[in-house]
C-alpha cells in the first residue's frame, strides 16, 4: 500500500515544476567534447557530429538561455520551482541564476555537464560528480541537496549518494511518491521525476505536436492525482520543463494554460522537491526495521523459520528466490514463503500439516506450544475450556486425525471459539482431498497472521 503522504494543510495533490537548466552544458566541442550535441533538440533525427561543431544545434541551445528562460522565469516566477541545473551551463549564466534565486527557486545539481554517463567508469563519473557539486557551490553559494543526472548510468545513485550530503535525488521514475532506498552506503530519499508530463516529448517522434497535446496531457495526469487526493491517497505531479523546448512562444501559451487550471483547484500545494523532500523525512522517517530481503540466510531462517509450523526448510527455500524491497513486508515475505510450500511435495506438505498441534489438545495441556500456537489459541480463549468443551475438542480431534491422518487445522485469529466448534463438526466429514487443500489453505492464512503481527501491514 502507498504511504500516507500527509501533505501540508492536507492538500489533495503536491504540484513540482521542473526548470531543466542545460543551455551551456551541452556537446560541444568548444567544451572539449568530442562531437556536437544530438538530445532533446527542435533537430529531428539529430546525430552526433565528430570533431565539428553544430551551428544549428549550438542556436537552439543558446534560444533557452537567452529567450526561452526569461519566457519560463515570467510565467513561474511566483510559483516554487525546482531548477535541474548543469553546473557548467550554470556558470555560464549568471543572469539566470541570479533570478533563480530571487524567485527563491531550489537549485539542485544535474550533473557538470549535459552528457551520457552509460559508458563512463565509476570512478570517471565519481570525479565529474564532485566536480559537479564544487562548481555548483561556488556558482550559486550552497551546494546542492538535490540531483538529477539524467542520462545516467548503472552507478549514478550510488555514487551521488556518496559523494553528496543530498536530501534527495531524482532518478528514478518509478513511483508517484517519494521512497528510501540503501544506495552509497546509507539511506537514501528518492523523489522520483517524470517521463509522460514532460516537454522533452516535444523533441522525440513519439512526442507531442502542438502545446495542447501536453497541456492535456498535465490535466489528465492532474485530474487523476487530484481524484485520489480527495479520496484520501493523496500524491506528486512532476512536471519537467526544458528552456529551449516550453520556453518556445508556440509551447509557452499550454504551460500557462495548465497553470492556471491547477492553480484554480483548492487544496493544492506548489511545492519545491526540497521540501517535499523535507516533508516526507518528517512524515515518513527511514524505517529501521526488518529488512527481509537484505537478511543473510540465517537470519531470514531465524526470524522466518518458525512461520510454517516447526518447518524452517520453508524459509529457507524462500530466501533462495528473487527477493527485492517488494518482498519487505509482511505480504512480500508471505508470498515467498507459501510459493516455496506450494510448489512443495503433497509428502513435505503433509509434514507441514502434521507439524501443527491439535486444537486444545495434550500438548496445549502440558504447556509444550510454541510461542505462536499459544498466544492463537489463547486469542479464542481455547485455554479457558470448560472440562466439557475439552472433552469434546479432544474427541474431534481423535477423530479427525483418523480419517485424514493430520491435525485440524484452522487459522484461529480468524475466529471464535464457536465458529472454531462449528468448523471442526462441518469439515471432519469431508473427503481427505477436500480436507488436505482446506488444510493447506489454513496454513498459509496462519502465516499470514503472523506475519502481519511480527511486521505489521
Amino acid at each position: 500500500m502507498p504511504p500516507a503522504a500527509n501533505w501540508p494543510n492536507g492538500a489533495k495533490i503536491a504540484v513540482q515544476f521542473v526548470l531543466n537548466y542545460e543551455e551551456g552544458g551541452e556537446n560541444c566541442i568548444l567544451h572539449g567534447d568530442a562531437a556536437s550535441e544530438a538530445f532533446l533538440s527542435e533537430i529531428t533525427g539529430a546525430q552526433p557530429w565528430p570533431g565539428q561543431r553544430h551551428w544549428n544545434m549550438e542556436s537552439i541551445y543558446e534560444y533557452g538561455a537567452r529567450a526561452g528562460f526569461w519566457r519560463v522565469h515570467r510565467i513561474l516566477g511566483d510559483v516554487p520551482v525546482t531548477v535541474y541545473g548543469v553546473a557548467t551551463a550554470l556558470a555560464r549564466a549568471p543572469e539566470q541564476v541570479a533570478a533563480m534565486k530571487a524567485s527563491g527557486w531550489e537549485i539542485a545539481s544535474h550533473g557538470l555537464k549535459w552528457v551520457e554517463h552509460k559508458d563512463m567508469s565509476a570512478d570517471e563519473e565519481r570525479a565529474q560528480i564532485r566536480e559537479a557539486i564544487r562548481l555548483h557551490t561556488e556558482v550559486t553559494g550552497a551546494p546542492p541537496r538535490g540531483w538529477y543526472t539524467g542520462r545516467c548510468s548503472m552507478n549514478t545513485v550510488d555514487l551521488a549518494a556518496e559523494e553528496g550530503d543530498l536530501a534527495y535525488i531524482a532518478d528514478s521514475y518509478a513511483d508517484d511518491l517519494p521512497y528510501w532506498v540503501k544506495a552509497g552506503g546509507k539511506d537514501q530519499l528518492i523523489v522520483p521525476y517524470t517521463m509522460d508530463c514532460n516537454d522533452m516529448r516535444f523533441s522525440i517522434q513519439a512526442g507531442f505536436t502542438t502545446g495542447a497535446d501536453f497541456e492535456q496531457m498535465l490535466r489528465d495526469a492532474f485530474d487523476v492525482l487530484y481524484a485520489e487526493g480527495e479520496a484520501g491517497a493523496p500524491k506528486m505531479l512532476s512536471i519537467g520543463l526544458h528552456c529551449r523546448l516550453i520556453g518556445r512562444p508556440s509551447r509557452a501559451a499550454a504551460l500557462q494554460r495548465a497553470l492556471a487550471y491547477m492553480q484554480s483547484r483548492d487544496g493544492v500545494w506548489f511545492a519545491t522537491r526540497e521540501q517535499i523532500a523535507d516533508h516526507w523525512v518528517q512524515e515518513h522517517p527511514v524505517d529501521e526495521g526488518l529488512r527481509p530481503s537484505q537478511m543473510d540466510l540465517d537470519t531470514f531462517v531465524a526470524e522466518f523459520g518458525g512461520i510454517f509450523e516447526h518447518s524452517p526448510w520453508i524459509a529457507e527455500g524462500a530466501h533462495g528466490l528473487e527477493l527485492g524491497p517488494m518482498h519487505d513486508s509482511a505480504s512480500g515475505v508471505h508470498n515467498a514463503l507459501a510459493r516455496v510450500f506450494r510448489s512443495a511435495t503433497e509428502e513435505q506438505r503433509l509434514g507441514v500439516l502434521t507439524a501443527h498441534p491439535d486444537l486444545a489438545g495434550k500438548l496445549a495441556a502440558a504447556g509444550k506450544l510454541t510461542a505462536e500456537s499459544t498466544a492463537e489459541q489463547a486469542g479464542a480463549g481455547l485455554d479457558l475450556l470448560t472440562d466439557e468443551e475439552r472433552a469434546t475438542f479432544q474427541r474431534l480431534n481423535a477423530d479427525y486425525v483418523e480419517r485424514h491422518g493430520f491435525p485440524f487445522i484452522i487459522a484461529v485469529k480468524d475466529n471464535t471459539k464457536a465458529s472454531i466448534l462449528e468448523a471442526f463438526q462441518n469439515r471432519i466429514a469431508n473427503d481427505r482431498g477436500t480436507e488436505f487443500a482446506e488444510a493447506c489453505k489454513q496454513v498459509e492464512r496462519i502465516a499470514e497472521l503472523r506475519l502481519q503481527e511480527k511486521l505489521g501491514q
